[in-house]
């Protein structure tokens, strides 16, 4: 069902998004997709209650603050004496806010357990094949051989089971079907040409009244005499053929193929599959370590599947060791970056006297270089940690998502949130204690505050270029007019490259979720950030919510 169209004001589609009910995002995109929304939807609301009460509470404490600061530190703690008593205010705002904070969270991870055991026990997904099926990697060699064992082993679970399909080393097989592939799409795009060859003639001859004349069919050199030639058309479709009794030859000798260390186990009920997703299985290391529940075989990376646990463990650990170093080569880009908002501080030193008074380089290097620097260089990370998770052997493309996301999350943590805040503040504690060591105390607690201007800063860039990015489809939209133009040069490719892409859940969660971070860690010291971060997620749950219908 297609949701009804909105009318032509430049913002009519907001209020025709918000009266779309939830039961309609479930059905028309799933649980996941409402639950996304849902947690964009939460975090809205948490800091707009927190911006409210941050108004009317600390803000006021720290305007009045005796530090007489200016601009924007004027609004954050570090205006207020570190001797004062006023500062039990903000201890207790932050106290609350945890409070509300936790009651929240609480609150929707029961909605979300009642909603998933609804979603998983629905008819519509009860029905499928792949809710009572199971993925067990790693299943050692005297099972995999020897079906009937295999079969014992898992029907003692709830309802027994109804299928056991134990995965081949079918790497011919596999070549000639890639290979068949290739020539399919070799065979519709010389047809298609082709085809506009002759629609091309066939207009000309009307228009100058003459007969028709089809041109000349292509022609190839045979692959066993290179001298002489034969019509393309007919040795394409020879190969294909010559492919697909090869094939069909396969299926049916599929006993003849050597077993691998992996089995899908289709149950008969689906509680079956989910005790068995959360058993174990063998008393030997990674044996039947890895048991996924919901599989689809489209989700599958079959290649993976025939690595051994050894390898995929070692492969785990060069993995993480190259992550390791890309975090720490990001710190030092970061920090490099970070350092630039306070360029102000290296006026102070002779060799940058240049930068006294020159306010246009002062304002680009402060405030647009590092946040759009460091937002191209996070741009380009997910493409890296995908590439890391697939080497590694990680067997479902949905594993490699969700570790991608945790992955990506800690990373986003550590280089823009941690090192961007302290590497700044310490610069600035540096700078100024190189004349007044003896206030390295002091300096801690005022210029700490003050490093919020990079939180600022990175969220105004996501909430504004990043939500209008999203909502305009720049992009995509381009991409949507020109690879069918420039690329697609048959009906199926065309089909394809008119095709959404999929949205990117791997990249957009860890982003929402580093945003909340760095906003509730600031809530009671920059208590501004508060209706950035407000306004952050109420843009981008308008955006999220019209999109996914």
């Amino acid at each position: 069902k297609r949701p009804e169209p909105v009318s032509r004001g430049l913002f009519s589609w907001i209020p025709a998004v918000l009266r779309v009910p939830d039961t309609d995002i479930i059905q028309q995109s799933g649980l996941d997709t409402y639950m996304f929304l849902r947690s964009i939807r939460t975090m809205f609301i948490m800091f707009a209650v927190i911006s409210i009460a941050s108004a009317a509470s600390i803000l006021p404490v720290n305007v009045k603050g005796t530090m007489k600061l200016t601009g924007l530190n004027s609004l954050s703690m570090g205006n207020v004496d570190p001797r004062s008593n006023w500062l039990w205010v903000h201890i207790g705002f932050f106290a609350a806010i945890v409070w509300w904070s936790l009651w929240n969270i609480v609150g929707e991870l029961r909605i979300y357990t009642h909603l998933r055991m609804w979603w998983l026990t629905h008819p519509n997904t009860v029905s499928k094949a792949g809710a009572s099926t199971v993925l067990v990697s790693n299943v050692p060699k005297s099972l995999a051989n020897d079906e009937s064992r295999l079969r014992d082993l898992f029907s003692t679970f709830p309802g027994g089971i109804r299928q056991v399909f134990v995965n081949r080393m079918c790497k011919k097989l596999t070549k000639n079907v890639h290979t068949r592939d290739k020539l399919v799409k070799r065979l519709e795009k010389e047809l298609t040409k082709y085809a506009i060859k002759c629609k091309k003639l066939w207009s000309k001859s009307q228009d100058t009244n003459s007969p028709y004349r089809p041109p000349a069919r292509p022609t190839t050199r045979n692959s066993w005499n290179i001298f002489a030639k034969v019509d393309l058309f007919e040795h394409l479709a020879a190969e294909i053929a010559k492919c697909n009794r090869f094939i069909a030859k396969s299926a049916n000798n599929m006993d003849s193929m050597e077993r691998q260390s992996s089995a899908l186990v289709m149950f008969n009920q689906q509680v079956g599959a989910h005790m068995a997703a959360q058993t174990v299985l063998d008393y030997r290391p990674f044996s039947m370590g890895q048991v996924t529940a919901g599989v689809n075989p489209d989700d599958i990376i079959w290649s993976n599947l025939e690595i051994s646990p050894w390898s995929r463990r070692i492969r785990g650990y060069v993995t993480f060791a190259i992550t390791v170093g890309l975090t720490l080569l990001w710190t030092i880009i970061a920090a490099a970056l970070s350092s630039l908002v306070q360029v102000k501080s290296l006026a102070n030193f002779e060799a940058f006297k240049w930068l006294r008074g020159n306010s246009v380089v002062l304002g680009i290097f402060s405030g647009v270089v590092p946040s759009l620097v460091l937002a191209l260089l996070m741009s380009v990370l997910p493409y890296i940690l995908r590439l890391l998770l697939y080497i590694e052997g990680t067997t479902t493309r949905s594993q490699i998502k969700l570790r991608m996301l945790h992955r990506l999350f800690f990373f986003q943590t550590w280089n823009v949130y941690l090192v961007t805040i302290f590497s700044s503040s310490i610069f600035q504690i540096a700078v100024k204690s190189v004349s007044e060591p003896g206030k390295i105390v002091e300096l801690i607690q005022t210029q700490v505050p003050q490093s919020a201007t990079n939180i600022l800063t990175y969220v105004l860039l996501l909430a504004f270029i990043g939500a209008a990015k999203e909502i305009v489809q720049g992009v995509p939209l381009a991409l949507r007019y020109l690879v069918p133009k420039l690329f697609a040069k048959t009906p199926r490719m065309m089909l394809k490259a008119e095709q959404p892409q999929d949205f990117k859940w791997e990249a957009a969660i860890p982003t929402h979720s580093l945003i909340f971070l760095m906003g509730f860690s600031y809530s009671f010291i920059a208590p501004i950030v508060n209706w950035f971060v407000m306004v952050y997620f109420g843009l981008f749950y308008l955006i999220y919510r019209y999109q996914f219908l």
